[in-house]
This record gives C-alpha cells, structure tokens and sequence, in this order.
C-alpha cells in the first residue's frame, strides 16, 4: 500500500466545499489541510480541478451469490461499485440458499475477503421460521435485519403477524424492510390479466404494484417500528403518499430513495419496457418529483441503488416472465451528479445522503466522511469531463446498462478504497481488495 498526497483538489464533506490536500497513510487519511508537506516516499497525486468526495455507501445491493451467479457475483459487481465512486456496500439476502442465520453470514464474507474490491457487510434476512436466529445475531458483525413485508420470492415473505412483531421486538440491530402489500398485488395481477391477457404492457407495472400496496405496507412497517420502539429503515420509497410517514432528519425512522425511481417516471416504460421493470414498480413524474423533493428536505435520509442484475436473456420475456431489477451501481454517483446538473438538490446533498447518513444510521466505524484518522475511501469526480455509456466498459456480469447511449457530465476518475487505488483512468486495480466493514456495539 503505498503513501499517497493529493493536492489542488476541492473536498466536499460535512456540508462544506474546501481547497485543501489530502494526505493518505497506511491506509488513513493522516492529515487534511492547505499546502501538506510532502513525506518522504510518497506519491503525489495533482487533482487541480477535481472534487473529492468521500467513497459512497450503497446501503442496498444484489450481488446474486451465492446461488445466482449466472446474473452477477461478488467479484464482478464491486468492480462496477468501484468503478462507479462506490467504496461499501450492504448486500442483501436473497440468494441461494438465503442468508437466514450468522453461518451464511460468515461465508459471504469469506467470498467479499477473497473476491471484493470494495468494503463489504451484509444483512441478515428474515422468515417465519428464523424469529431465534435474528434474536441470537450479533449485531456488530451484521448491517442489519432485512425483512420483505408482505413481498417476496422463495421462503423469505414474512407475513406472519406474531413473526413481525417479534421480529420488531427483539432484533437487535436496525430493521430494514422492503415494503409491498402482497394481496393487494395479485388482486392487480388478476385485473391485469383480465384486461390484457398475457400480454401486459410494462407501463402497467406502477398499477399492478401500486401506490396502495407499498402505502398499505409501509404504514404497518412504521406504526409496529413506534409499538416495539424499534429502529426502521424503509427501503427504495416509491410513492409520494408514503413520504408522509418520516420526518426529516428523525434516526429511528428513516427512508432510503433509488436512483431509478428519482431518474425514471411512467413514461420511460415506452422506450425501455422490461429493463426498468423493478419492485417497487416506477410510478408516476410526480411521484419522482416528490421524491426528489424529500431528499432536499431530509424525508429521505439515503441514496442508494438497489442495484438488482438480471441477465439480458431474462428481461426479454413478457410482463409475468421477466424478472424485477436492474444494474446501476456503475452509474450511481454519475446519475446523482446529472441532477445537481438538474438542479434537483446540490452536490453536499449526494455527499450527506449517500455518504455520511449511511455511516450515521448504520453506525459504521470510520467511514463516511473525510476526517483525520479514518480509513481512506474517497472518490474523484472530473466535473470537466464527460461519461458515455459503453457496452464495452460495464464492468456488471450481466453486460447491460438502463442508460444505453447516455452520455453523463462527469465521470469518475480515481476510486480509493481503505487508501488503496481500485479505480484510476478507467482501469481496474484487481489487486485491491475490500474490508469488512465494522459496526458500533450499540446499534438497537
């Protein structure tokens, strides 16, 4: 690992925009401050014109593995992380088999120690059997609990009364829960078909899983999180109807909003049909609208992706066959960065949702910001120069963007994950391996 001085740059952290140098130590920032002295041995990098922001911290991923590697896997979606400005990510449990207790934590954590170029945890799912498991889960070696209220695949539908209150009552960490109502969806499901057959146009994805169901849901995830006194995270909001039920800036009960749905709106269904079918559904301009809103006035506390890969053969089926999700960590930042373009919300807003509030909420020990004596992930954003989207340079297995042929503002030229460089140029560093992330003691 070697020693690194970046010089000339703009540092954007805590809200403020400064002209200092950047000094990186085993790994560390050491030291933050005008004109640094350089140390013996050590390189020096000139940003002069560049931002410098701290790594993103995706709090929402699909890696697909164990199980599900022929959509994606560990090694080849944190190089798309890194490539996109994306330092750590929290992977989610739906895999095969599911990650329903510590054993399955461990052992993707022993694929992220031998595969990952970013930093790494992952969250502990849910069911209606594993009430003990989530109860016996140490809560430091975790992101959280992951559960799917009210919808789902496989055995990970927690849909159980009693289940969720105990899950609430006695999860020793931060909940975060995907929030659709299942009965209300197929009641949808069976009106669709009705109407169209199997020949279901995508544009009726935001009324089959509608603003109802994720409403419905949502409000249950709250009201149980105020009984138990449990801290919740409410995953990828979708509706302006459920921003009602945060308040900004409140700790226990939070809101995350993706990418896709503050980009996308209804009539994006048109030119890109299934490739933007997900769950929650993309639903109407005014809800995007809404959404943007509350991420400039804190409703939304994080940005993240949900960055779900499918592969190209698997979204070309009808409405019922092809599967929900689609790849956008690799573009993540870029595409925050084209709404400060928009002026959507500002450029400290990215780095507070993306960067710092993940930290905060999750209690991640030193990262999430640029301070003296934490671990070095850091981003450098070129403003000056322009991003095409390239087939050729996804580095995603599954080798198919939402964005094709969209030409980003920006780009990413230097990714530095625990002080070492993973992305530079356009070139990987698959030397460069992640850490596992390390969580507080007192997380409940």
């Amino acid at each position: 690992m070697t020693d690194l001085l970046i010089t000339g740059s703009t540092l954007i952290n805590e809200g403020k925009r400064s002209e200092n140098d950047l000094l990186i130590r085993k790994g560390r920032i050491e030291s933050i401050g005008p004109s640094l002295a350089v140390p013996h041995s050590c390189q020096v990098m000139d940003a002069t014109g560049k931002l410098i922001l701290p790594g993103l911290i995706d709090d929402q991923v699909h890696f697909r593995e164990p199980g599900l590697t022929h959509k994606a896997c560990i090694q080849t979606e944190s190089m798309a992380a890194v490539a996109g400005g994306v330092t750590t990510f929290f992977e989610m449990p739906n895999v095969v088999p599911p990650t329903l207790n510590m054993e399955k934590i461990e052992e993707k954590c022993a694929i992220a120690n031998r595969d990952s170029l970013a930093n790494y945890a992952f969250f502990l799912g849910a069911s209606n059997e594993n009430l003990e498991n989530i109860k016996d889960a140490d809560p430091t070696k975790i992101a959280g609990i992951k559960v799917f209220m009210g919808s789902s695949t496989g055995n990970m539908l927690v849909d159980e009364e009693k289940v969720l209150e105990g899950i609430f009552r006695n999860a020793p960490t931060i909940i975060a829960t995907h929030c659709e109502d299942t009965p209300t969806i197929l009641a949808n499901e069976e009106q669709a078909r009705q109407k169209f057959g199997v020949n279901v146009p995508f544009s009726e994805h935001g009324n089959i899983r509608s603003r109802e169901a994720c409403l419905k849901s949502s409000s249950m995830a709250v009201e149980l999180a105020k009984h138990e006194n449990a801290k919740l995270h409410v995953l990828h909001i979708s509706t302006a109807e459920e921003l009602n039920l945060f308040e900004p800036e409140f700790d226990r009960i939070t809101a995350e909003a993706c990418v896709h749905h503050l980009w996308f709106e209804e009539l994006s269904y048109s030119t890109l049909g299934s490739l933007i079918k997900c769950n929650p559904a993309i639903k109407k301009a005014s809800d995007r609208d809404a959404i943007r809103r509350a991420v400039r006035d804190g409703r939304i506390s994080i940005l993240a992706t949900d960055h779900a890969p499918h592969t190209w053969d698997e979204k070309q089926g009808n409405y019922f066959s092809a599967p929900s999700g689609l790849p956008l960590i690799q573009h993540s930042l870029l595409l925050m960065l084209e709404m400060c373009e928009q002026e959507c919300f500002s450029i400290e807003t990215i780095v507070e949702r993306a960067c710092h509030a993940p930290a905060r909420l999750f209690q991640v020990e030193e990262r999430g910001f640029l301070r003296e004596g934490y671990w070095a992930d850091i981003v450098i954003v070129n403003p000056s120069q322009n991003t095409s989207v390239q087939e050729s340079e996804l580095y995603s297995k599954c080798q198919w963007s939402p964005f094709p042929h969209m030409t980003f503002t920006n780009s990413i030229e230097t990714t530095i994950v625990s002080g070492e460089i993973a992305y530079q140029d356009a070139k990987l560093n698959n030397a460069c391996r992640g850490k596992r992330v390390n969580f507080s003691n007192h997380r409940r």
